[in-house]
C-alpha cells in the first residue's frame, strides 16, 4: 500500500495518542501518502490550528478534509469544488435565494460560519433550512443564543418545539458532523444525535400520510464519514479521477479509525479497507473490559440503528494502537 487515508485515533481532543505522533513521523518517512479525515464541524484552517497545538505538522497530510468545510461548499452550491457532488436540495433553496437557517450550533462563530456561505440567521418558522453544527447552542439571529451549559432545560425544552416545527413542515436539515457520541466520559451527544432525533420526528408527524423511516432519512443529511462525500474527495486527491485510476486509489488506500460506526462503516461504503485500532477512541474502554469480539458482536447486533444500516461490518486488519 502506498496511500493512506487517515484519521481519528490522533488524539482526543486535548493531546496525542502515545505513539501517534511517531507514528505520522514514520510513515511519512516511507514515503506514504497520509489524508485527515475529520468529522469536526469546523473549517480546515481551525483543525489545521488544533493539529499544531497538539505536535502535529499539518504539512506532512496530503490534505485535510473537515465535514466543516464540505458543509460550508454545500451551503454555497459549491462542493464539486471540493471533488464531490451537491445536496440537490440545497442547490434549489441557493437558486431560489431561499436561504434562511435556523442553527444547532457548537457555539463557536455558528453565525459566521453560516453568513459567510450566504445563508441568514432566521427563527424556525422563517427557516429554509436547519444547520446542525454542535449541540451546545440555539441560534435564530433574533433572540439571545440559549445556551445548554447556561440553561439546559430551556435549550431542550427551545430544541423540541423546533424540532416539531420544522418536522411539521417537512424542513431539510444540514448535519455539519455525522458522529453521535462524544468519546468523553458519558459518551455526550454529538450533531449525529440530532439529525437522528430529527428524522424520528419527520417520520412521526407524517407517518399516518404513507411516510416511513427510510423516507424521513432524505430530509437529513449528514456531511462526513462513514458518508460519501469525504471518501470522493480523499480518492480524488491522488490526481487523476477516471475509474481504473479511482478503483488503484481504492486499493491502495487504508482507512485507520477508532469508530465502528463511522470509520469502518464508512471505508466498506467507499470500498476501502480498514485496520480498527480498538483500544483508542470510543471503543476502548468497552474493548478493555468486553474484548473486541464482544463489542463488534453487539454493534452488529444493533447494526439496523446504525449508520450501517442493516449491513454487517468486519474489519479486515485489527490494532490495539496506532503506533510505529
Amino acid at each position: 500500500m502506498n496511500h493512506y487515508i487517515y484519521y481519528t485515533v490522533m488524539h482526543d481532543g486535548s493531546e496525542p495518542y502515545e505513539g501517534v505522533l511517531s507514528a505520522v513521523e514514520g510513515l511519512k518517512g516511507a514515503g506514504k501518502k497520509m489524508i485527515i479525515l475529520s468529522n469536526s464541524s469546523k473549517r480546515r484552517e481551525k483543525s489545521e490550528r488544533m493539529l499544531v497545538k497538539l505536535g502535529f505538522n499539518p504539512s506532512d497530510f496530503e490534505n485535510i478534509i473537515t465535514s466543516g468545510d464540505i458543509s460550508h461548499s454545500l451551503l454555497q452550491n459549491d462542493a464539486e469544488s471540493l471533488g464531490c457532488r451537491n445536496w440537490d436540495v440545497l442547490s434549489e433553496l441557493v437558486t431560489r435565494n431561499n436561504r434562511n437557517a435556523y442553527v444547532f450550533g457548537s457555539g463557536d462563530d455558528d453565525e459566521a460560519y453560516v453568513t459567510s456561505a450566504g445563508w441568514t440567521l432566521s427563527t424556525i418558522e422563517e427557516a429554509n433550512l436547519i444547520v446542525a453544527r454542535g449541540t451546545f447552542t440555539i441560534n435564530d439571529g433574533t433572540s439571545p443564543v440559549i445556551s445548554k451549559t447556561e440553561n439546559e432545560a430551556e435549550y431542550w425544552k427551545v430544541m423540541e418545539r423546533a424540532m416539531a416545527c420544522a418536522a411539521r413542515d417537512k424542513l431539510p436539515m444540514l448535519v455539519c458532523n455525522p458522529d453521535k457520541v462524544r468519546p468523553d466520559e458519558g459518551l455526550p451527544p454529538m450533531p449525529g444525535a440530532i439529525g437522528d432525533a430529527y428524522e424520528r420526528f419527520v417520520w412521526t408527524t407524517h407517518c399516518n400520510q404513507g411516510m416511513t423511516e427510510e423516507m424521513a432519512r432524505e430530509f437529513v443529511k449528514r456531511v462526513g464519514k462513514p458518508f460519501g462525500e469525504v471518501y470522493d474527495i480523499a480518492l480524488s486527491s491522488g490526481g487523476d479521477d477516471g475509474d481504473d485510476e479511482n478503483k488503484k486509489m481504492r486499493e491502495r488506500a487504508i482507512m485507520i479509525g477508532d469508530a465502528l460506526e463511522t470509520d469502518v462503516v464508512g471505508s466498506a461504503a467507499a470500498g476501502v479497507d480498514a485496520l480498527w485500532v480498538r483500544h483508542d477512541g470510543i471503543h476502548g474502554k468497552d474493548v478493555i473490559e468486553r474484548g473486541h469480539v464482544g463489542v463488534l458482536e453487539e454493534f452488529n447486533g444493533n447494526r439496523e440503528f446504525t449508520y450501517a444500516y442493516g449491513r454487517e461490518v468486519v474489519p479486515r486488519y485489527l490494532a490495539d494502537h496506532f503506533r510505529w
